[in-house]
């Protein structure tokens, strides 16, 4: 597994504590990403501007990637990712993100967590898409077979046969349904939705708890028209525990400039309070069960 990040103590991404983990990596292509440095499938460095002080240690790389003379530069078409910049930066301004994890090296992390998990908490498989990995299934297992409870963040564009090998050992997927219509879901997100609403529908069938995740975004996706296809996709299905909207932010931009990209922050996308609660409103009315972190 090529791990992107790994967060103890987090609240939102399943129930209790939980101990997170980032998986590089993701079939989709997000608009609105949140997580962009979870996207690639390969190791990359991260530059955050704000923490350099201008030290050059990172002129240790081999390659000549930083440069000096106006201020820090990076070539990153030079960059192969070895990761001695970000060994040497006293400031942690340069890091490599993305590092192989075995199923078995993972557990050990997880397990110096398991005291704080209390009867709710427990480990948390998020991304990019974490069931891309067979050696994800297996650490599920041996989760499993150590008594942690696990959950998975799916963007659902998996195949059948890592589904359902993740099944069993999962207590509660937590299942992305970026849109409902196609032709949006297409444009934002680079992929039909089809095919993650035929996953989502199949592992139903084979039993696995489910909570619906929603991003909202402004303008896209806050419309009645979604609202009401999310109530009929809930009330399809037998194992589905409820719906949670995940309002559009701009805090992930700041990974996405650190990977040297161009600002894609839009707060014209950003929903407000009550545009959030119409949203919750619709569906309570038509019989959803809703979880808000809101209250």
């Amino acid at each position: 597994m090529l791990i992107a990040s790994i967060q103890r103590f987090c609240m939102h991404d399943g129930d209790g504590v939980r101990t997170t983990v980032f998986l590089k990596g993701c079939p989709l292509s997000c608009a609105w990403c949140h997580n962009p440095e979870t996207q690639s499938f390969q190791p990359e460095l991260l530059f955050h501007a704000a923490k350099c002080i201008g030290c050059g240690a990172c002129g240790v790389c081999p390659r000549g990637v930083h440069g000096f003379a106006a201020g820090h530069t990076l070539d990153r078409g030079l960059c192969t990712r070895c990761g001695v910049c970000g060994e040497a930066c006293p400031t942690e301004a340069l890091e490599l993100c993305g590092k192989e994890y075995t199923a078995e090296a993972l557990l050990d992390i997880v397990l110096r967590d398991k005291d704080f998990y209390g009867t709710a908490g427990g480990v948390t498989l998020s991304g990019g898409e974490p069931l891309l990995s067979e050696e994800a299934s297996l650490f599920l297992k041996l989760c499993r077979e150590r008594g942690l409870n696990t959950a998975v963040e799916t963007c659902g564009m998996v195949s059948e046969r890592l589904l359902r090998g993740a099944i069993p050992y999962t207590d509660l997927f937590l299942w992305d349904v970026k849109d409902t219509d196609e032709l949006r879901h297409q444009a934002y997100t680079g992929v039909s939705c089809k095919p993650i609403l035929e996953n989502l529908l199949l592992a139903d069938s084979l039993g696995a708890k489910t909570r619906l995740r929603c991003i909202l975004v402004k303008g896209v996706n806050t419309n009645e028209g979604h609202y009401k296809a999310l109530a009929e996709l809930f009330h399809r299905l037998q194992h589905c525990e409820g719906v949670e909207f995940l309002p559009y932010h701009t805090y992930g931009d700041s990974k996405a400039v650190a990977l040297g990209q161009k600002s894609k922050a839009r707060t014209d996308w950003i929903p407000s309070e009550d545009e959030i609660s119409y949203g919750e409103a619709l569906l309570r009315q038509g019989g959803v069960t809703v979880i808000s972190r809101r209250g």
